[in-house]
């Protein structure tokens, strides 16, 4: 959209998508650190979405991302909580999650085709919260 030969810019939140056993860590077991393939740049507030629900189940903040060794996941088993170690062959990289809030009432979205690990929310879904 244009007004005035400026461009708009539409800031759209971000949703990161979880499977429900690793929520269910991070909202009530302190698990901080949030297990990927993948490095990621984005800081900041981050809406949590449960895999599979259709639904926004609460918020944190991103605060760093960094690769970890196999003695790091040794010595941080409390920040991961992956028993299974071996998974964090593939998974070696966390996303250090603060300030993590657990939603009362899940909001629904929509969830677009193909989305897998991130989600643009717009504006007004971040609005209900």
């Amino acid at each position: 959209m244009s007004f005035h030969g400026c461009k708009e810019t539409l800031i759209m939140a971000k949703g990161l998508i979880i499977k429900p056993e690793w929520l269910d860590k991070i909202f009530d077991q302190g698990k901080c650190w949030e297990m990927r393939s993948t490095m990621t740049k984005h800081r900041g507030r981050t809406y949590l979405i449960a895999s599979g629900s259709g639904m926004i189940t609460g918020e944190c903040n991103i605060v760093d991302a960094f690769p970890i060794t196999e003695n790091d996941a040794m010595l941080n088993k409390k920040c991961h909580q992956v028993d299974d170690l071996s998974l964090l062959k593939k998974w070696r990289f966390a996303w250090v999650l603060k300030d993590v809030v657990k939603y009362k009432t899940p909001i629904p979205y929509f969830h677009p085709q193909g989305a897998v690990i991130w989600v643009n929310l717009p504006n007004d879904i971040v609005g209900q919260v």
